[in-house]
């Protein structure tokens, strides 16, 4: 059992489920992705910090969204609630797989783009 796995069991059962939902698709859209826990929650690294992911009341949180990531989703993230970074999915629905590797796929893209901007140039 690694430290995820403990996370997500000291949480309410009501909450597991999800949490290993949206994990299972965090790692299957990012097999490569390092899981670690950092700040206390899970987390997925691949070229810089990619996602982390929570629980809070009433569902579980995806944290990842920048401000360009949150212009770029509006249309598709209004109907959730979303504070900061931090996308909020209600226990009572169904976890949105399509939008969660849509906003994992522009993130590894964004950090890529990151990396590759602190790379010395060539001369």
């Amino acid at each position: 059992m690694n430290d995820v796995d403990i996370y997500i069991a000291n949480q309410k059962i009501e909450h597991r489920e999800q949490l290993e939902m949206l994990r299972m698709i965090i790692q299957t859209t990012v097999p490569e992705a390092e899981e670690l826990i950092s700040y206390s929650i899970p987390c997925y690294k691949l070229h810089g910090f990619l996602v982390g992911m929570g629980v809070n009341k009433k569902g579980c949180s995806m944290y990842a969204l920048s401000n360009n990531l949150q212009e770029k989703l509006k249309d598709e993230i209004v109907k959730y609630k979303v504070s900061g970074g931090t996308i909020h999915f209600p226990l009572n629905e169904k976890l949105p797989v399509t939008l969660i590797r849509k906003i994992i796929k522009i993130r590894l893209k964004e950090n890529k783009a990151s990396e590759k901007a602190k790379l010395p140039k060539k001369k």
